[in-house]
Parts: C-alpha cells; sequence; structure tokens
C-alpha cells in the first residue's frame, strides 16, 4: 500500500460523494484522482486501467467544461438514457471491450486481460452518460464495480478494492439522488402543463424554476 493509493482513495471517494450531488467540483478532484492511479495501475500491471484514467482525464476535462458551460449548464438535467444512444453505445463498448482484451494479451503481460478489457470498455461506456447526465450511467458502474472489487483484490490492491465497495455504495446513492432528481422534474413538467391551459400558469412556474436554479 503506497502514498498514491492512499491519496487515490480519499480523491476518489471525495469525487463520487460530489458527483452524486451534482456538484461540478466532482470534475477537478476526479483529475486529480486520475492522475495518481495512473501510477497505481501502471506498478500493477493493468495497464487497461492506466489507459483508461488517461482516457478520464480527457472526458473529465469535457464534462467539467459541459457542466460549467453557461449555456449547456442551464439546458442539462438528468434524462433517461435515449434508445438512439443505446443502439450505438452498446455494441460500440462490446467491440471496445473485445478490442483491449485482445491487445493487452498480444502486446502486454497483463494477467487478466479479458477482465481488464471488459471493465474498461464498460467504464468508458460509464463515463459517457455521466457526462450527459443519463441516468441509466449509474446502473453501468455499478456493474463496473461489482467486477472491480474482486479483481483488485486478485491483484492484492486491496485498499484499492475498499475504494471500489465505497464506489459502489456511493453509485447506489448517486442512482437514487439522479432519480430523485429525474422525477421532481418529470413532475414539474406534468404540473406546468396542466396549468398552462390556465392564462399565465406555464409562464409563472418557468419563472419560478428559473428563479430556483439561480439560487
Amino acid at each position: 500500500m503506497s502514498l498514491t493509493e492512499i491519496l487515490g482513495f480519499i480523491t476518489g471517494a471525495v469525487n463520487v460523494w460530489l458527483l452524486a450531488r451534482q456538484n461540478i467540483w466532482n470534475w477537478p478532484v476526479g483529475l486529480a484522482n486520475n492522475g495518481l492511479y495512473v501510477a497505481v495501475f501502471l506498478s500493477a500491471g493493468l495497464y487497461g486501467d492506466a489507459g483508461l484514467q488517461v482516457v478520464y482525464i480527457a472526458l473529465g476535462i469535457y464534462g467539467w467544461w459541459t457542466w460549467a458551460h453557461p449555456g449547456a449548464r442551464a439546458a442539462l438535467e438528468v434524462t433517461r438514457t435515449p434508445s438512439t444512444t443505446w443502439i450505438w453505445l452498446v455494441p460500440v463498448t462490446a467491440v471496445a471491450a473485445v478490442g483491449l482484451a485482445f491487445f493487452l494479451r498480444r502486446f502486454t503481460d497483463s494477467t487478466v486481460p479479458g477482465w481488464d478489457g471488459f471493465t474498461t470498455a464498460l467504464s468508458l461506456a460509464a463515463i459517457y452518460g455521466q457526462t450527459r447526465k443519463y441516468l441509466e450511467s449509474w446502473w453501468l458502474w455499478i456493474l463496473a464495480d461489482l467486477i472491480y472489487i474482486p479483481l483488485y483484490v486478485y491483484k492484492h490492491l486491496w485498499l484499492t478494492s475498499g475504494l471500489y465497495f465505497v464506489f459502489l455504495l456511493l453509485c447506489v446513492m448517486g442512482l437514487r439522488e439522479w432519480s430523485k432528481a429525474l422525477r421532481a422534474r418529470e413532475g414539474f413538467g406534468k404540473y406546468s402543463g396542466a396549468l398552462g391551459t390556465f392564462p399565465g400558469g406555464k409562464r409563472e412556474i418557468n419563472e419560478w424554476l428559473r428563479e430556483m436554479r439561480d439560487e
């Protein structure tokens, strides 16, 4: 257990806790966590996971910009993943998993190329959904964490395995928080639609919602 892994544990837990609350500071904390885990995973021979952290950094910058951009922030709300997204996301994730496993088996000394490739592809799909605030991205993270926990035990990364157990619990919490946010927004939409039949009703509700967002 190294200092790098300990710092990775702390920043990782804070990152997911902030994300569950839709706090924009989850992105810079997450970037710090990614940088730390590049070193941790390289030392453990988990090359897919190390490479994944580099991709996380790029996607993290994109996600930070998406959440921080004034126009995007006003429009970006928790939604369900569109069926059109699933149509391309599932096959792309499957192809990526197979391709990564082949690469790791052929060109590295990884002892777990199949699992490393699959969890890497699954995590990429999850973080893409996270940047778009798709509710189902939490289910993808939960599945990935259920695989990561025993995988890191196998690689003797005990603290990291414990971190991913914490991640699993925080992902369940995040799923609940985003589900409540989605239900609240859908409820407001129905309420707004009903009052929209009255003169000025929908306009007053929209003004009230804008005031709530600005607070």
